[in-house]
């Protein structure tokens, strides 16, 4: 039961990062989906897959797609 919950909250996680016009909003909900993946190896008895899960999709690709918007200059609509 929880990992039909979990599975409803990635969901939604990339329905609203498809959603926002703020792009960083986008990268916090990118970690939020990674973080239930990785809960969902975890659940189904993959600890090392859930491990590479996490740092990759929860910490490094959200942190680097911040970076990158950062980076680049952002064009507000007036």
């Amino acid at each position: 039961m929880i990992e039909v919950v979990v599975m409803i909250i990635a969901i939604l996680g990339c329905i609203l990062a498809i959603l926002q016009r703020d792009l960083l909003k986008v990268a916090i909900l990118t970690g939020i989906n990674g973080a239930c993946v990785a809960f969902l190896f975890q659940f189904l008895l993959a600890p090392d897959v859930a491990l590479t899960q996490a740092i990759v999709g929860t910490a490094i690709v959200p942190v680097f797609l911040a970076m990158a918007i950062y980076k680049t200059q952002r064009m507000d609509d007036k």
